[in-house]
């Protein structure tokens, strides 16, 4: 079955942009959402540091967004009309990014996602730890371990 958003990913990517200015300088190139995964691509260039590689915060940045995209597309699938915020998280830098790099995440267990909804429902706010790799290639460059936060809104 074919997400709605999947069909809408250009439009989606429109709208973060409306949203978070700052991305539009990151180069990021079309999302792939499947529904249970959300990989974000970003151009080496526009996120390059003294060094030639990728700058630790465009890295941090798009891990951070990847996480709050998929919190925030899994919500809309939902029905819901969420406000979304991480709320902490770690990071990992494991290995230069020496070109284009992508951040990819995917839902967490069926068991997971039960609680976070049932939080929704009954609190109207939610938890939710995604891990989300920043890769060049095949090679893990960083990882983000986080918290998100959705708020109901209204």
């Amino acid at each position: 079955m074919m997400s709605h958003y999947q069909q809408t990913s250009e439009q989606f990517l429109e709208w973060l942009k409306g949203q978070i200015p700052l991305i539009s300088h990151m180069g990021l190139g079309k999302p792939a959402y499947d529904g249970t995964s959300l990989t974000l691509s970003a151009a080496l260039a526009p996120n390059v540091n003294d060094k030639g590689t990728g700058f630790g915060g465009s890295l941090a940045t798009l891990a951070t967004l990847c996480g709050w995209a998929m919190v925030t597309l899994y919500l809309r699938e939902q029905g819901r009309d969420c406000d979304v915020m991480i709320r902490d998280s770690q990071l990992k830098y494991i290995a230069p990014v020496t070109g284009d790099f992508s951040a990819i995440t995917r839902l967490p267990e069926q068991a997971e996602l039960d609680t976070f909804m049932t939080y929704m429902d009954s609190k109207g706010r939610g938890r939710l730890n995604l891990n989300v790799e920043i890769r060049q290639g095949d090679k893990v460059a960083m990882t983000l371990s986080g918290a998100y936060v959705a708020v109901e809104r209204g």
